[in-house]
């Protein structure tokens, strides 16, 4: 059985459900899908038919990253509404109580590496322009605290910060080698191989994993869910605010306009 969002498929199969982004051309993240992924994610983790979830896009991409033409577009409020609406994706996925497997499908830069650096496991596919990181100061655009944190998570703060001052992208194989991903393999097989993860984490009694999923990720579970996201939320979109990042935001998107 299959149902939609705007912005979601949700596929259910016998004991699981596959969450596929199906937001325009690059499944940009904007604050529409960011509503729908915190509403599917909450409903999902209340039905007791569904014993894990894998999160998807559509092959060849998973998420192009922040909706940047969006964001260039929205007031003050839309702004500070975007931001909140984003890291209370990231805390329902982190404190999401079943397994949940991210199926990178395509590329996932910057916005979307975050997010699926909060599920808890990573197969991502092979691909010359599929990439994996963190490349904000290429755009000229700040990354907000928390997404650092998580990043710096996985990374440590000393090659989290070298890379993001590289603006690094990774492929599917350099993200494994640096514990990004935990699999690298055929876009045509991401989703079989995220399925046949899902299918053998879920056979661990549930109350066992949720409590040991608590356990072993304390430091994300820390960075992620002990936060004020209001505060957060409203400091980032401050800062955004500034006019000279805004222009060059705008300038950015004008460049894009004309490829």
């Amino acid at each position: 059985m299959t149902s939609s969002k705007k912005t979601l498929n949700i596929i259910y199969q016998d004991n699981y459900a596959i969450v596929e982004i199906d937001n325009g051309k690059v499944n940009a993240i904007n604050t529409s899908l960011l509503k729908d992924l915190k509403e599917t994610f909450e409903d999902l983790g209340k039905n007791e038919k569904v014993k894990g979830v894998i999160l998807a896009g559509q092959p060849h991409v998973f998420s192009g990253g922040l909706d940047v033409v969006f964001l260039a577009t929205i007031d003050d409020d839309g702004r500070l509404d975007f931001w909140k609406s984003y890291m209370n994706v990231m805390q329902s996925l982190v404190a999401f109580p079943k397994p949940l497997v991210c199926a990178i499908t395509g590329y996932a830069p910057a916005g979307a590496t975050i997010l699926a650096l909060c599920s808890d496991y990573r197969v991502m596919g092979k691909g010359a322009k599929h990439v994996f990181g963190m490349h904000e100061f290429k755009l000229q655009m700040q990354i907000p605290e928390m997404l650092c944190d998580v990043y710096a998570y996985y990374l440590g703060e000393i090659k989290a910060w070298k890379f993001v001052q590289e603006a690094r992208l990774f492929n599917s194989d350099e993200a494994l080698e640096l514990g990004l991903v935990d699999e690298s393999v055929e876009v045509e097989e991401v989703i079989e191989r995220a399925e046949k993860k899902l299918l053998k984490l879920i056979k661990v009694y549930p109350k066992v994993f949720h409590q040991s999923k608590q356990f072993f990720r304390k430091g994300l579970y820390k960075i992620v869910m002990d936060r004020d996201v209001e505060q957060l939320a409203k400091e980032t979109a401050i800062f955004n605010s500034d006019p000279k990042l805004k222009a060059m935001v705008a300038a950015f998107v004008a460049s894009l306009k004309k490829k």
